[in-house]
């Protein structure tokens, strides 16, 4: 495997940033780095340019910026490290992973807490182990989200061109005029679509604010912690409103007509800004969720012990009580549930795993079935992360 580093020992700027820990014999690391190598080709990232490998010797100059995850192979031959216990002290995903045969015991203690990975004997190319890093960073699930938002009288053309791009590139992508079904709803939908987007493409054209419409879903982007894209149309002087946002210029040559479409290198780079920005947005969405847990948690007397596999949370409640807490950005399915049902048990976890959702925006229809589901299913609990101190409250009576 090669290892990415920058002169003076810092590591260079990228998407992300994985670390390779531990007790791994040169055989592993070589394995997972190509399972990896090999996943993340399926979103068009490049090692060394977007993704970065980093090892005991790197990882301490990590970028802050990155997304970041990091696996720590224990066999009992090392008691950890300084980069470790730092990693662990940032609050910083580590998953401790040890071989078919291996035992928790001899994990460090500094990652007793965190959720581990027992590697398969089945699964030779450590699979299940590099998807686990990848939902970490928020790569997976593989299915990415983008919403546009913009005029239909002055951007329309530029708006139809970038949903078909996306689409052809595997994003799921949400245009009012493609995306919601004769008869339902039109703005329930739409709330619903945004909140379980990754990131909004806002247009930016001259009359953008001068709809409620578009107001409205900028802001309600913002409310939510969704990171926005602003393409700024020529000649355009945007509103301070967006100032916090990435931003493109477009010239005057790289409208093909006022409404677009646009140039074919401009619409690339803005595709491209796309995928960089999107790990950004699900990053401060997931911390967003997290941070509210972290705070309701304490609150009650309780305390976040770690962050471990799938972005697991080990929460201990005032009565000693302990809850694995699955963090979910955006709108969690039946599908979510079954995934995060399998992931504890084979974490080989006692407790029972509780979803944590942010249930603002979701249609009052699917906050329904949401509902039916968490009565139904009994393997999962589910949290409203706005509920999350008087709920827990009430667990840890």
């Amino acid at each position: 495997m090669t290892e990415v580093s920058a002169p003076g020992g810092a590591a260079p700027k990228s998407l992300y940033q994985l670390a390779l820990l531990g007790d791994a014999t040169p055989e592993e690391r070589q394995i997972l780095a190509d399972t990896l190598v090999e996943m993340v080709a399926d979103f068009g990232l490049e090692i060394g340019d977007d993704v970065v490998f980093l090892d005991d010797a790197t990882v301490h100059a990590r970028d802050p910026g990155a997304a970041f995850a990091a696996v720590y192979f224990s066999t009992g031959a090392s008691g950890g490290s300084a980069p470790l216990d730092a990693l662990v002290a940032a609050s910083a995903p580590v998953i401790p992973t040890i071989a078919p045969d291996g035992d928790f015991a001899n994990v460090p203690a500094v990652l007793r807490f965190a959720n581990g990975v027992k590697r398969r004997p089945d699964d030779p190319q450590m699979t299940e182990l590099a998807s686990s890093l990848l939902e970490c960073i928020g790569l997976l699930p593989r299915q990415r989200r983008v919403f546009v938002s913009y005029r239909r009288t002055e951007a329309r053309a530029a708006a139809v061109q970038l949903h078909d791009l996306l689409s052809s590139r595997g994003f799921d992508v949400f245009l009012d005029t493609h995306s919601i079904r004769p008869g339902e709803p039109f703005q329930d939908v739409l709330w619903h679509r945004l909140v379980d987007s990754d990131l909004m493409v806002m247009l930016d054209t001259p009359t953008y604010f001068d709809s409620r419409w578009t107001r409205e879903e900028i802001g309600r982007a913002r409310a939510k912690d969704i990171q926005v894209l602003r393409v700024i149309w020529p000649g355009h002087t945007p509103s301070r409103m967006t100032d916090l946002s990435e931003t493109v210029h477009l010239d005057a040559a790289e409208l093909k007509d006022p409404d677009g479409p646009i140039e074919e290198q401009k619409v690339d780079e803005i595709i491209l800004k796309v995928e960089r920005l999107r790990s950004r947005s699900l990053a401060a969405r997931y911390m967003a969720i997290t941070g509210k847990l972290r705070a309701d948690v304490e609150k009650i007397g309780g305390r976040v012990e770690s962050v471990g596999a799938h972005r697991a949370i080990s929460v201990r409640l005032s009565d000693d009580q302990r809850l694995w807490a699955y963090p979910v950005v955006g709108i969690p399915t039946a599908e979510t549930l079954n995934d995060i049902a399998i992931k504890a048990r084979r974490a080989h976890q006692q407790e029972k795993p509780v979803l944590v959702y942010d249930h603002v925006g979701i249609q009052d229809t699917w906050g329904a079935h949401l509902q039916w589901l968490g009565e139904e299913i009994q393997s999962v609990r589910w949290l409203k992360v706005s509920d999350a101190g008087w709920t827990l409250a009430g667990w840890g009576a």
